[in-house]
């Protein structure tokens, strides 16, 4: 059936007929549908609408939510991760303001090496492995090439900055001097 049906309508205004076109409301109920049955359907339909703007508002809000708690989940995590450096910054600015000898400021920077690669374990962050080591790119970061004919070709000689992973994701690869063994070459 047509949606548009034409209805006409006379009037009279100051004795001329004119005849009113106008498009039927898709909404008023036909012939076949009573009344009763159109107002309920109406009624379901609001009904409907009405939950949809409540699902899509609660939606909304969780997708706040779980952004929000994402981030102070991060925020937490970050904050775990400082309480483990605080007392290595207070011993760092404790030595600063020592007057020891030189070879207990030594001492004592060497205490503090040992408790921040604590505080790095605790956090699960490994050191790359390095002297001894065949070099390997994924890990090693190449600063130099030193012939040597008393190691084998391509391992790690020296480690000029260590590098570090947490479980098999690098945070900093390893800057090293590999050997170069020109009679392995040549073999």
């Amino acid at each position: 059936m047509n949606n548009e049906a034409v209805e006409t309508k006379q009037t009279n205004d100051s004795a001329t007929d004119v005849t009113e076109v106008g498009v039927v409301d898709p909404l008023a109920p036909a012939d076949a549908v009573s009344q009763e049955e159109f107002e309920r359907l109406k009624a379901e339909r609001d009904s409907l609408i009405d939950r949809l703007a409540r699902l899509q508002a609660e939606f909304d809000n969780a997708r706040k939510r779980e952004t929000r708690e994402r981030n102070e989940f991060r925020d937490y995590a970050v904050s775990g991760a400082i309480e483990q450096f605080l007392p290595v910054l207070d011993n760092f600015q404790l030595a600063l303001k020592s007057t020891a000898s030189t070879e207990q400021l030594r001492t004592g920077v060497e205490l503090i090496v040992k408790q921040m690669e604590e505080a790095l374990r605790s956090l699960n962050v490994q050191t790359v492995e390095t002297v001894g080591s065949t070099f390997d790119p994924r890990f090693h970061e190449a600063l130099e090439m030193v012939e040597k004919d008393d190691v084998p070709d391509h391992q790690v000689i020296e480690e000029v900055r260590r590098g570090y992973r947490i479980k098999d994701r690098l945070l900093r690869p390893s800057l090293v001097r590999v050997a170069s063994n020109s009679q392995q070459k040549e073999a």
